[in-house]
């Protein structure tokens, strides 16, 4: 059933496919007001101020991901860049699913020719572009594509439930969306390889201790998403030309050496010198007082 149809049947489907928390966030999203594009694939709503969620809606699929769900999620995220009101952004799935892996059907009958001259999954790792931080929200399978997805964003929080692998190598393939090129950043050459050439999942717990998220959130319905809006509302309050500015830097330790880090990094702070934004919060710092960022 498309999703193009009334609100109320958006509305009940996603109170069978969503925790109640998530649910809560969702109806006072549409009571909003906010307007936003209704997907086939995904759902944008608004769940506090300053932040934007992305929920994947493909459940009978368990989120596998495919081209038009792609498609619209570049779409959102590339208007929610742009979108001032927004200031970080959160993605997830289902409890049972964050996305389980890429659509082997879409896949399957593919041949080289084709995957090569398409550009096949180049367009898949656009939201790695995003000036605004995006927090993943990670419950059940992220797996193969799901879980490059998780690590394309740049926070990632897990509910203990949530699975993670990279298990392409089982279909005769590697992972072709960034799986061995940054998980080696996060856990090093060994366990990537590992996993790589076994295909094994790992829990949360793992991927915990292993740094590949950010931590591990208490058990409940929902409550990964709720943790996600939190930290992207604290993201959201703060100054956008520094968050901006902090997402950049931290993204160039993985192209640059230490050397050439830190001179971008400082060149960045020095930058910060000529926004309002400094003179406002060091102000407000000396005065004992909270801030008003007028994000310029």
């Amino acid at each position: 059933m498309s999703l193009r149809l009334t609100p109320s049947i958006r509305l009940t489907r996603f109170l069978r496919l969503a925790p109640s928390p998530s649910f809560k966030l969702y109806l006072r999203a549409m009571s909003s007001g906010n307007g936003n594009k209704v997907y086939e694939n995904i759902i944008v709503s608004r769940p506090a101020e300053g932040v934007a969620l992305i929920t994947l809606n493909r459940p009978k699929a368990l989120n596998a991901l495919s081209s038009p769900l792609f498609k619209e999620l570049n779409e959102a995220t590339e208007e929610l860049d742009k979108d001032d009101s927004v200031g970080a952004l959160v993605l997830t799935g289902s409890d049972r699913a964050f996305a389980a892996g890429a659509d082997i059907k879409e896949m399957k009958d593919k041949t080289f020719v084709d995957v090569y001259q398409n550009k096949f999954l180049e367009d898949w790792t656009k939201i790695t572009g995003l000036r605004k931080p995006i927090i993943a929200a990670v419950s059940g399978y992220a797996l193969g594509g799901g879980c490059e997805l998780a690590l394309m964003c740049d926070i990632i929080l897990a509910s203990p439930t949530a699975v993670f692998g990279q298990p392409e190598i089982n279909l005769g393939v590697i992972p072709g969306g960034g799986g061995t090129q940054r998980l080696i950043h996060a856990i090093g050459k060994s366990r990537t390889m590992e996993l790589t050439l076994t295909g094994r999942n790992f829990t949360a717990a793992e991927a915990e201790a292993w740094g590949v998220v950010s931590r591990v959130v208490p058990e409940g319905e929902g409550k990964v998403v709720e943790e996600a809006v939190k930290m992207a509302s604290v993201i959201a309050s703060k100054s956008k030309v520094a968050v901006q500015a902090g997402k950049e830097a931290v993204n160039a330790a993985y192209e640059m050496t230490l050397a050439e880090g830190l001179r971008f990094e400082r060149r960045l702070f020095h930058g910060l010198f000529a926004t309002q934004d400094q003179k406002e919060g060091m102000s407000a710092f000396a005065e004992k007082r909270k801030p008003t960022w007028n994000h310029s």
